[in-house]
């Protein structure tokens, strides 16, 4: 079945007025919560929001109350990679419509409601990402189709043509995402702990970047050294994809990002916190165990994979490397840059949805408010996505709604009690209501 088959069959159809009522308020722009709030959903889009006490509920609308719940936005993670695993093995022949699907309807079950995919889908991505705008049950998709790559190296995924040696292959590549439909563009600029022979060099990303300009999108670079940032600042680049990890940033970086209005559009400190471990801290975390098979449970846990990790040689590099991580993002947090959240979820043993609360609570960790934090993984996301309709509780947004228990602004970690997820007014399994691939009973009682 082809995506648009597959994703068309899971859209529900009908209008109806929804009311939610007398719950906490976090709009997503990082004003402070607000009580005794209600607002009303039509044809998916927020119609109305404010206090309860001026609620007029509209005739025939299905009321919820949700008194001692919180409600905000969806979360959007900016960094993901879609297709690339079957469980934890990973071979871009996974990357069906099938498995995105389902991919999308586990991000959905943990609250998030909307991710943008980084550069290693193949083309049916686009299909999936033109029905964005439409009632579903899956997260809905931004994408930068294939990122571009230097000689096939750091980045590159088998069985993509992304590679580019001149800076004419480098806007031909660039003009090729954008005419199918590539929301900005991805460039890597890496070397792997100095494994590869060669970086991007400069004439082959700034050929990106003033061609991505030209076409009218922005560009996102993945980037490890503090070098690579600031030539890429300087040639105008819009955001990193990563933080810096080799070496503290300076004040000479940060006012140069600041003034050209570079984003830390992702930190992936989750991304970079998972590799420190040879057996992942969560293996008992029902949050995290809801939404993987008990095949990939066993695997995660065995010891010879432990091993294996242990006696990697680049595996000692890695605890410094999210030191590095966690130090520069909360440098350019409070120097004024801008910021998103993101994870790089997708590949191998790096979870779609679970990681999104992991990072939202790294970010606190390295510094930033909860509140900040939730921001950053709506409404600031949104903007730089130029996502106009999603990322803020407001009328006239999609209904992308994510309903709490507890209040994450009193601690980032109650992002994970969820008690609904709406995406265009329309209720979703939550990963509370998940148990993948074992008996309902098997998977305990929620905490």
């Amino acid at each position: 079945m082809g995506a648009l088959a597959v994703l068309a069959c899971s859209a529900p159809s009908g209008a109806e007025t929804i009311v939610l009522r007398d719950f906490t308020l976090i709009d997503g722009t990082g004003r402070a919560a607000m009580a005794n709030q209600s607002l009303i959903v039509s044809d998916g889009r927020i119609s109305w929001v404010g206090p309860s006490a001026r609620l007029k509920v509209p005739a025939g609308a299905r009321i919820e109350r949700l008194k001692g719940k919180y409600v905000m936005p969806g979360l959007i993670d900016s960094h993901v990679h879609l297709g690339l695993v079957d469980g934890i093995a990973q071979n871009l022949q996974y990357q069906t419509a099938e498995n995105i699907e389902k991919q999308l309807r586990l991000y959905a079950a943990y609250g998030v409601t909307t991710v943008q995919t980084l550069g290693t889908e193949k083309d049916l991505i686009f299909p999936i990402q033109q029905m964005r705008q439409r009632r579903g049950a899956m997260s809905r998709v931004y994408t930068v189709g294939q990122g571009v790559v230097f000689k096939g190296s750091y980045g590159g995924v088998p069985g993509l043509d992304q590679s580019v040696a001149t800076p004419a292959e480098a806007r031909d590549m660039v003009d090729r995402q954008v005419a199918k439909g590539a929301d900005l563009i991805k460039l890597w600029v890496d070397d792997e702990f100095g494994m590869l022979e060669e970086r991007m060099p400069p004439q082959i990303s700034s050929a990106v970047i003033d061609e991505a300009h030209k076409d009218g999108k922005k560009t996102v670079a993945h980037i490890f050294y503090y070098d690579n940032a600031a030539e890429l600042t300087r040639e105008g680049v819009d955001a990193f994809a990563h933080s810096v990890r080799d070496r503290a940033v300076d004040d000479a970086l940060l006012g140069q990002m600041k003034a050209k209005g570079v984003w830390q559009m992702a930190a992936t400190l989750s991304r970079e916190a998972s590799f420190t471990y040879r057996t992942l801290p969560f293996l008992d975390d029902p949050f995290f165990t809801r939404g993987v098979t008990p095949a990939v449970l066993k695997e995660l846990a065995s010891p010879e994979r432990a091993a294996k990790l242990g006696a990697a040689p680049n595996f000692p590099k890695y605890a410094p490397t999210l030191r590095h991580a966690m130090d520069n993002f909360a440098r350019e947090a409070k120097a004024g840059i801008r910021y998103g959240m993101g994870t790089d979820s997708g590949p191998t043993a790096r979870f779609p949805g679970y990681f999104a609360h992991w990072e939202l609570e790294l970010m606190v960790k390295a510094g930033v408010t909860p509140m900040q934090a939730i921001t950053a993984a709506t409404s600031a996301n949104a903007e730089f996505m130029g996502a106009k309709d999603i990322g803020t509780v407001a009328p006239g947004k999609w209904a992308d709604l994510l309903v709490l228990d507890r209040n994450p602004i009193a601690d980032i970690r109650n992002s994970r009690a969820i008690d609904a997820v709406y995406i265009a007014g329309s209720k979703v399994p939550t990963i509370w209501q998940t148990c993948t691939g074992r008996p309902a009973a098997a998977c305990g009682a929620r905490p």
